[in-house]
């Protein structure tokens, strides 16, 4: 009976599994040197070895001619634990037994000696799908397990795995596999199954697995059931996915602005039934590439693609620019999350390359000027900006740290000062420094000019709060932290009690406090 390729190729041993050194030189000194642990809980992504390595170390730990860590694979409980045939490793699927009940009959059978093995071994699957209840029933033994019991947990979503049950397994993270191991892994197998591969098309079959060794194979299986003479056409066939030739085309398209290519090119797709998910994800792939190649050029090895479709991406990357790109890739990753619960996925790819036609390259820069001088005209500014109310005044709460205006004050006119865009970051400061003083400063405003700063507030507590020395420094002090730099500080109290008292009297106040008021 045939079998297929990731079971019949399934790594038999720690030296066999490809791109987790971390982890299989660590579980091999643990046997060596006899220190492992009762519980285990092995995490990451689909097809990147976890079961597989849960297996070996269960032979390995039991293995009684174990070499080095590894499974010798020639005594009767090696071919008995690849045949499934050893009654003391216990493999449990917890997607389907999630239930309180199946972790009570694991728990009555751990109470039993191994048959034949020194140590029982538990190796549960997809451990994140046990029930709230399941999770406390293993919690017990896992906490005071038998010294002839250990536990492998493994799952993809780690996250839900309770915290009291993580706490009691050693840890250990598997990567995804990398393109180019995957690649001289396939290479490898279809020599030995007789297959003709070319090397782009592993190089295609290695990206399209995500970094799942799983995937890869069961994609070459697919494959070589295709066609005897595997090419990186037959693969986009088999894959359902648009050849290279399309994807370029479409790329061409949005990269000069023309949706009817686009559309057209997708059209010729959908006839030929591939699937829009896929080729929306192919093209979010090739966007990242021309990302990479105009942020990081000296790093080709980032940029996942072939061969070929190198010196390609580079002369659009040449007529691009980058904001363009990132706006692209925005809108292919919207589209793709709308895909799931998109009623007819065609047309959400279709609006999605209409988008991608028409993002502009680049967009229209702010006037800065423009909008000051329209705030300059509005007459409530001029009420809070007028000449005369703000008055020379260099007193700062230290006299060591005194800042001196970078002009004359009395020079200064009503037009100088322009509204303090980053107003409302010191007072966020403000408030991380001392919450209670940053109140008396709300509805306030500023306005600046080279190094004078002039306060607005409508709370007259504001005058009175800041007379203590500690509490104007916390005011400098979230302006240098925002700023960067010190400013000399005038400020006044619009309220209305405040208006009913004489201007001098204010001044000299302000002069007293180190922050100088007026009135309007």
């Amino acid at each position: 009976m045939y079998t297929a390729l990731y079971r019949k190729w399934r790594p038999l041993s720690f030296d066999d599994v490809i791109s987790q050194p971390h982890i299989t030189t660590t579980l091999k000194n643990q046997i060596k040197n006899n220190k492992t642990a009762h519980a285990y809980l092995f995490t990451g992504s689909r097809g990147t070895g976890k079961t597989t390595c849960a297996r070996i170390f269960a032979k390995a730990v039991n293995c009684p001619e174990e070499k080095d860590g590894n499974p010798c694979l020639e005594c009767g409980v090696c071919r008995d634990a690849d045949n499934f045939a050893l009654s003391d490793i216990i493999e449990i699927d917890a997607a389907s037994n999630n239930g309180v009940d199946d972790i009570r009959d694991l728990r009555e059978g751990a109470v039993y000696t191994p048959e034949r093995c020194r140590y029982k071994v538990y190796i549960i699957d997809e451990v994140h799908m046990l029930t709230p209840s399941a999770f406390n029933a293993l919690l017990k033994i896992m906490e005071e397990p038998p010294e002839y019991v250990k536990f492998i947990l493994a799952t993809t979503e780690v996250h839900k795995v309770p915290a009291t049950i993580t706490s009691r397994c050693q840890r250990f993270d598997f990567r995804r596999i990398l393109t180019e191991d995957i690649k001289q892994r396939l290479l490898y197998i279809a020599e030995k199954e007789g297959i003709t591969l070319d090397e782009n098309a592993a190089s295609l079959i290695a990206r399209l697995s995500d970094g799942g060794m799983r995937d890869a194979l069961s994609l070459l299986d697919q494959c070589a059931a295709y066609s005897e003479n595997i090419t990186p056409e037959t693969v986009s066939a088999a894959a359902g996915i648009a050849g290279r030739d399309d994807i370029f085309e479409i790329i061409d398209a949005a990269v000069s602005k023309a949706p009817a290519k686009a559309l057209a090119a997708a059209d010729k797709l959908y006839s030929q039934s591939k699937d829009m998910g896929k080729l929306c994800s192919e093209l979010t792939d090739q966007f990242r590439n021309l990302m990479l190649m105009k942020v990081c050029p000296e790093k080709p090895e980032l940029i996942a693609c072939m061969p070929e479709e190198f010196e390609r991406l580079k002369n659009i990357a040449a007529k691009t620019e980058l904001q363009d790109i990132l706006s692209k890739i925005s809108i292919l990753q919207e589209c793709g999350e709308r895909m799931g619960k998109a009623l007819n996925k065609r047309i959400e790819l279709e609006m999605c390359l209409i988008k991608l036609c028409s993002v502009q390259n680049k967009q229209k820069p702010i006037d800065n000027n423009e909008i000051y001088g329209k705030i300059n005209t509005d007459s409530s500014l001029k009420q809070t900006v007028t000449e005369g109310n703000y008055h020379t005044d260099e007193a700062q709460p230290d006299e060591a740290e005194a800042v001196k205006p970078a002009v004359d004050m009395k020079s200064l006119k009503a037009s100088d000062f322009k509204p303090l865009m980053e107003w409302s970051d010191i007072l966020e400061e403000i408030t991380r420094l001392s919450p209670s003083v940053s109140g008396t400063l709300s509805g306030s405003r500023a306005f600046a000019y080279k190094n004078i700063m002039l306060i607005d507030t409508k709370n007259q507590f504001f005058l009175k709060l800041f007379k203590v020395k500690e509490n104007l420094k916390i005011l400098n002090d979230a302006i240098k932290n925002v700023m960067g730099k010190a400013y000399v500080l005038k400020a006044r109290c619009s309220a209305a009690a405040v208006k009913e008292q004489k201007a001098e009297e204010l001044i000299e106040k302000a002069i007293s406090s180190g922050i100088e008021t007026a009135v309007e």
